[in-house]
């Protein structure tokens, strides 16, 4: 028999749910399925049938950090950390829609992953842990950029240094999750938002939103909005508003086209995920 690949993805409804798929380690991280992680996110931004994407994982866990093999041997100097041409943070630069469905504990690596989602639904069992302190290790993997953006600087400082556990109720409490529902309704309340977006939504725009709430975070208002205005002038910016107002105005669904290949934030992302950090016009 064939084992059961770590990772799987599947598209259905314009939305691509992919599936961490280690459930007898809570999903714990390994490098195959890192591979596999980033073929899959390549694959789906190329896929112009593709407007959203859906992270879960599979049985009781999202992801339990680092798998416990690979993080004995690295800290004892067995195994070198990867070299990376992408950081694993660079899927908060994903120039697509990323909806995180917390199905269970996300530790470490695993609530890193949870943070670069654009929006994160959980599960009543979902359990968030940094871990990081607890390791010896510096917060990694974006977590100490993106967590403080998330829940604020002293809510950030107590979970990076404490790594104490928090439960999906406090979670939301803190807006470290966007809504929690039961078990059986997470994932299909996570596809169905992540459908919507796929139905109403401007690929263009969201590409653009993203890349420029990423950006704002290190420049002046005014140059924000001398970037927004290019956007919006641009040859597809003003095909997408014509059809979106015309929509509007018919009070139909939009037909918006998909994000194109080469667009630039999709150019940046597939040739190092780190370039939208730092958008700037073109």
């Amino acid at each position: 028999m064939v084992a059961e690949e770590p990772l799987l993805s599947e598209v259905a409804d314009g939305v691509a749910l992919i599936t961490l798929n280690r459930p007898g380690s809570m999903n714990a991280w390994t490098p195959r399925m890192e591979e596999l992680w980033f073929a899959a996110l390549d694959t789906a931004l190329l896929d112009p049938a593709v407007r959203a994407v859906v992270v879960t994982g599979a049985g009781r866990g999202f992801c339990a950090g680092l798998d416990s093999g690979h993080l004995a041997a690295r800290s004892s100097g067995a195994e070198a950390a990867p070299t990376r041409t992408r950081g694993l943070s660079s899927l908060a630069t994903y120039p697509k829609p990323v909806i995180g469905a917390v199905n269970g504990p996300a530790v470490g690596l695993g609530l890193a992953l949870a943070l670069c989602c654009d929006i994160r639904f959980a599960s009543t069992e979902a359990r968030f842990v940094t871990m990081f302190a607890r390791l010896g290790l510096s917060a990694e993997f974006g977590a100490p950029w993106l967590l403080p953006r998330i829940v604020g600087h002293s809510v950030a400082m107590d979970l990076l240094l404490s790594a104490r556990p928090v439960g999906a109720e406090e979670a939301l409490a803190l807006r470290l999750v966007d809504r929690v529902l039961p078990p059986q309704e997470l994932l299909p309340a996570a596809l169905d938002y992540a459908k919507g977006l796929a139905r109403r939504s401007s690929p263009l725009s969201m590409a653009a939103i993203k890349s420029m709430v990423l950006a704002d975070e290190a420049r002046p208002l005014d140059e924000s909005e001398a970037e927004s205005s290019k956007r919006n002038r641009s040859p597809r910016g003003r095909q997408e508003f014509r059809e979106g107002a015309a929509a509007a105005r018919d009070r139909r669904t939009p037909s918006f086209d998909p994000l194109a290949p080469d667009h630039r934030d999709a150019r940046s992302w597939l040739s190092g995920g780190i370039g939208t950090w730092q958008t700037t016009s073109s």
